[in-house]
């Protein structure tokens, strides 16, 4: 598909606007950047406009840039690619963001191609979570012989615990978790909204995080997830051994993942009796939309919430 792409546009005339679609992205990245954007968004627009390209496989002009190029990028995602629809819209999102501002605030482009090229349409009722026995197995596919194995151990803990993202979890520093309040500070530079927020923690957890912190105390780094030399652990590094750790546990159908634990503390947290707005605080969410999709998925236990709940039972407490 891309190579009949390649000779398609190597046909067409070139444009009589001097920039290429490349160019036109970094003109626009150095305003995002005078924006003051956190760097690992920076690094996200790169990053998704990288997989637009390499669809393509072929730089583009002004002209070249049409809906249905952009368009035909969404059904090579879903159709041939098999993406989930999140990861098809984060993609979208960033890559609909330069193709805004390249038509409404510079003119370069002939259409408005952001209007239809869109985040789709994703399923509210469907969010992957592990179930309470799959997030046991996970636990014991953990060997805490071994210092790689409690440190996923722990960390698992913790990702369920606090529902913090990956990468808030890897910046986590020492100075920051308090045992006295259970609870930890994440710093803004740190957190995706960019701005700091301080996440509970369990006796559970505690205990195991403080273990883990005595063990490699004498590195001497503020950051509490190290490798064996006493360096940061590494996004990367979590996400495969949470890989291996699913596989070993049998979990099948589901990605074993450090969001997919984020997800499934959320759940647990609405299905143990916690409401959204203390929720929403701890996941570091501006808005209430992700948290209604996991009010949405525990309708199923609505009737026994109601049993205990009702309006009714207020009034005639008594």
């Amino acid at each position: 598909m891309r190579k009949g792409l390649q000779r398609r546009y190597a046909r067409k005339e070139t444009s009589e606007f001097p920039l290429t679609m490349t160019e036109m992205f970094e003109q626009y990245m150095l305003v995002k950047k005078g924006e003051g954007l956190a760097k690992r968004t920076i690094e996200e627009h790169y990053t998704n406009f990288t997989y637009l390209k390499d669809y393509l496989n072929a730089e583009l002009s002004a002209d070249e840039m049409t809906t249905e190029v952009f368009m035909g990028w969404i059904t090579y995602m879903i159709e041939e690619k098999d993406y989930a629809a999140g990861t098809v819209n984060i993609r979208v999102r960033t890559v609909r963001s330069f193709l805004r501002y390249a038509y409404e605030e510079k003119g370069w482009l002939n259409e408005p191609i952001h209007r239809r090229f869109k985040p789709i349409k994703d399923s509210y009722d469907k969010v992957d979570a592990l179930t309470t026995d799959e997030f046991r197995r996970l636990v014991g596919a953990c060997d805490d012989s071994s210092y790689t194995g409690f440190r996923l151990k722990v960390a698992t803990y913790v990702l369920l615990d606090t529902l913090v993202r990956v990468f808030e979890l890897v910046n986590i520093r020492r100075r920051n978790v308090d045992f006295k309040t259970m609870r930890i500070w994440l710093e803004p530079e740190d957190t995706k909204p960019r701005v700091g927020r301080y996440v509970p923690i369990s006796a559970r957890t505690a205990k195991l995080l403080s273990e883990y912190m005595r063990e490699t105390d004498d590195f001497g780094v503020d950051y509490v997830f190290l490798t064996y030399e006493g360096e940061p652990m590494s996004e990367s590094t979590l996400r495969d051994n949470l890989r291996v750790a699913g596989q070993i546990a049998k979990i099948k159908d589901k990605r074993v993942s450090p969001h997919t634990l984020r997800h499934t503390g959320a759940l647990f947290y609405i299905l143990n009796g916690g409401d959204p707005f203390s929720l929403q605080k701890i996941l570091g969410h501006t808005h209430m939309n992700m948290v209604r999709r996991y009010v949405q998925m525990t309708n199923m236990d609505v009737q026994n919430q109601h049993s205990v709940h009702s309006p009714l039972n207020y009034v005639f407490k008594n």
